[in-house]
């Protein structure tokens, strides 16, 4: 069963940088495309960013563009979410989730998921 960990959240100011990984258990990780995607208190979960299994296509949300980058070793099975010049509106538990979807921004395309790595900007 593939099992995804993702790490390196944290509590930072606003204007800082955090990079989050996401460690995945079998072999099914260059096979698949991997994503991010984010849940604040109270609201949906979000897509965020995604990346092909190539590595060369991805799509970002509005709101991060120029902030954040995706990138993924799948020589490591891992992925990696940087992001930098955070925002107190970035704040929200953050998930990894790799599939192979026909619409990257929909949750309901991802076939496995992390458990979330919490990110907390203070203003």
């Amino acid at each position: 069963q593939v099992q995804l960990q993702e790490s390196g959240g944290g509590l930072v100011q606003a204007g800082g940088s955090l990079r989050l990984s996401c460690t995945t258990s079998g072999r099914a990780f260059s096979n698949n495309l991997v994503a991010w995607f984010r849940q604040a208190p109270g609201k949906d979960r979000e897509f965020v960013a995604a990346m092909a299994r190539g590595g060369f296509d991805t799509h970002y949300t509005n709101s991060v563009k120029g902030r954040f980058t995706i990138s993924r070793d799948n020589a490591k099975s891992t992925a990696f979410l940087q992001m930098s010049n955070l925002k107190p509106e970035d704040t929200a538990r953050y998930y990894c989730a790799f599939g192979l979807p026909s619409q990257w921004l929909d949750v309901r395309e991802y076939t496995y998921w992390g458990q979330g790595t919490q990110v907390t900007v203070s203003s």
